[in-house]
Order: structure tokens, then sequence, then C-alpha cells
């Protein structure tokens, strides 16, 4: 059987998908299966000129915006690039981004489309303050999720509540399929090691979403109470600059580091005591699996995929979005208590090797795939 798994960013892009996808590649070639990579190098921007209609909704009664604009010829470069380099059939077509989705069956309408759904764009948006939510942009990208219903022949996502989310731009949500993400333990592996400091460590890309301003709050709060630790911030992101003063101001910059992006932050993070990430909106939340994995001790936010992945008490601590006081009691608990700290560590790494292996993925993956395989 010969699959085709169609990203939107390069394999070496950061982010959950892309960089999980070909170890799913790696998996199913050592069983013998045929399955290929295809993306969107990031050098390819305004060479398509095809003309895109959707067949669910009028897509340019949203044209002059600034997103949508962009999105529409992103699916006309994604499109043009496809054409050029895709010149045999495969028997099943994964597709990780609705671009992709929709251009693969586009040009292939013959071949059965499989798409994952692994986070909500238009949110991320909203959050980060880049569109207004009922605003025209809102209403396209949502638009789009309907449109993946039509043309793709199955659709999965990565957690129950996010297909919840879902389920309201869809016309029957019962097809929705749910295969949390999955991770391969060679690369998320803990190391034995002693903190005098605790260690917190972040890894996300800097946008407002992911509620970092809170994280800075919250450390503030911990240093006026006198507390040491050091903060240790992966990633990079528009929101850079503006967090780097906000630790000047909030009088922990000597507590933080910076690092900027990292292509392999799991070299780091088992040297570190306590994984945060104080999100604002999660539909899955792939790095607190890997920091669990890490044997870190977690703490994030009660939304999302990331409080399906945290039992509050049991395997990690949960506190509301935005809420700095919060944060600092949870973070206090755990640096002053180490016991308590390693055993919820220890407790979030045995779930995450049970629930989120990638063994697990290529079984329910597996079953996915034999489905079609009839068809080839």
């Amino acid at each position: 059987m010969n699959i085709l798994q169609a990203l939107f960013f390069p394999p070496e892009q950061p982010g959950g998908v892309s960089s999980m996808v070909p170890y799913i590649q790696e998996r199913f070639t050592k069983k013998g299966w045929d399955m290929e990579l295809f993306s969107l190098p990031k050098r390819i921007r305004g060479k398509g000129t095809e003309e895109v209609a959707f067949s669910t909704f009028d897509w340019k009664r949203y044209a002059g915006t600034p997103v949508v604009d962009k999105y529409i010829q992103t699916y006309k470069d994604y499109l043009w690039w496809t054409r050029m380099r895709i010149k045999k059939r495969y028997d099943l077509i994964h597709a990780h981004h609705p671009i992709a989705a929709l251009v693969m069956k586009q040009l292939f309408p013959d071949t059965p489309l499989l798409m994952t759904i692994h986070s909500s764009f238009e949110r991320e948006l909203i959050l980060n303050g880049r569109i207004a939510e009922g605003g025209p942009e809102h209403s396209f990208l949502t638009s789009i999720y309907r449109e993946l219903e039509d043309k793709a022949n199955q659709i999965i996502t990565v957690s129950a509540s996010f297909k919840q989310y879902l389920s309201d731009y869809m016309q029957d949500p019962d097809k929705i399929g749910v295969i949390p993400n999955g991770f391969d333990e060679r690369r998320f592996r803990p190391s034995n090691h002693e903190n005098a400091v605790p260690q917190l460590i972040s890894v996300c890309r800097l946008v407002p979403a992911k509620g970092l301003d809170t994280l800075l709050q919250a450390c503030s709060e911990l240093k006026r109470k006198g507390h040491t630790f050091v903060l240790h911030l992966i990633g990079d992101g528009p929101s850079r600059t503006e967090l780097e003063q906000m630790a000047v101001d909030l009088n922990i910059y000597e507590e933080t580091i910076f690092y900027g992006y990292m292509l392999h932050p799991e070299e780091f993070m088992p040297f570190f005591d306590i994984f945060v990430l104080p999100s604002r909106a999660e539909a899955f939340g792939s790095v607190f699996a890997e920091a669990a994995l890490c044997l870190l001790a977690l703490v994030g936010t009660n939304v999302g995929g990331i409080a399906e992945q945290i039992e509050n008490g049991r395997n990690g601590l949960l506190v509301p979005p935005g809420d700095a006081h919060a944060l600092a009691g949870v973070l206090e608990k755990l640096m002053q208590d180490p016991s308590y700290r390693y055993n919820l560590a220890r407790a979030a790494r045995d779930k995450a090797k049970k629930t989120y292996s990638m063994n697990r993925v290529i079984q329910q993956l597996t079953k996915v795939y034999e489905a079609y395989r009839v068809h080839a």
C-alpha cells in the first residue's frame, strides 16, 4: 500500500505535527509499508495563480482581509507546488493541514483522503489578537471545517475536547475519530539529576495564546516571596521582545533564560524539574506528553487537550488560564516539596508511556489505513 503523508510545514520545522510524522513514517517503513512525506518549502511564496473555489461556501465573500488573502495565496502556492512535484498516484493520502487536504483532493479526487485536524488556527489568531471573534476571517476559517467534512473520506482529531469544538462546524460530528498524538520514547527519556535550585522550563512558540505573560507574573510573585528558581523559555515568536521587557519590568530577567528556537529541546528537557505552560487554548498540547516522558512535573491550564492529559493532583497540576496567583501557588508547592513533585512526575510518565506511546498511534493508524487497502 502506497501512502502519502501530506504536511504543510517541512518536517524540520518546529511543532508537534511536523516533528512527529517522520517517526510515523519510520515505523511504517520498518513494517514494510510504502510511505512518503510531502510539504511546501518555506521559500515557495506567491507562485500560484490558479483560481480557488470551494464547494460548500464562497470564500470571496471574505476576500480583502489580510488573513484570508494570505490563506488563499498559500492554497494557490501549495497547488502549484503539488502539480509540479507529484507525478505518481497513491493508494491513500493522509493530510495534516487543511490546505494540504483540500489541494490533494482537488488534484487526486479518486484517491481516498484521510485528514487529521491537529489544531485551531482561528482560535490561535483570536487569542493572539490578530483577528476578531465573529469577524470575516473567523467565519472563513471555520467554514473550512465544513469543506473538509465534504471532501475528506475520514476526519480524525487529537482530543475529545477538540472534537467537541469541531462539532459546532460540521454536519455529522459523530464521524470524527480521535487519535491522540504519540511520542517515541527513544527521543524523550529521563536523566538522573539533582538541582539545588528548582529549574522551570516551558517550550512553545512565543505568542499571547501560550500565556507566558501569566507565567512571568507568577514567577515575579515567587521571587517577591523569597523563592529562588531559574525559568528556561525555549522557543521564539513575535512576542519575544515584549516578554523580555516584561521580565525586566517584573525584576526576573536574571532568573529567566530566553533560548530562542531550538530544534531538539528534548535534549535539554530531562535536566529540569518542572514543566509549565499556561496556555489559553490547546487542542492537544504535545509538549506536555513529551515533558512527562522526560519525568518532569507538569503544570498546565484546565483547557482543551491539556486537561485530558493532566488529572489534577494525580499526574500534574491545573490552574485556570490567566490566573497568575493560582499559578504561583502550585509552582510554589512543587518547588518546596521534591517528593510530591517526583510522585506527580512519575504518574505523568506512566500515563504518557501507556496512553501516548508511538506504538499505540501506529496500531490505531494501521487499522484506519487497512480499511482502505481493499480499495488500493
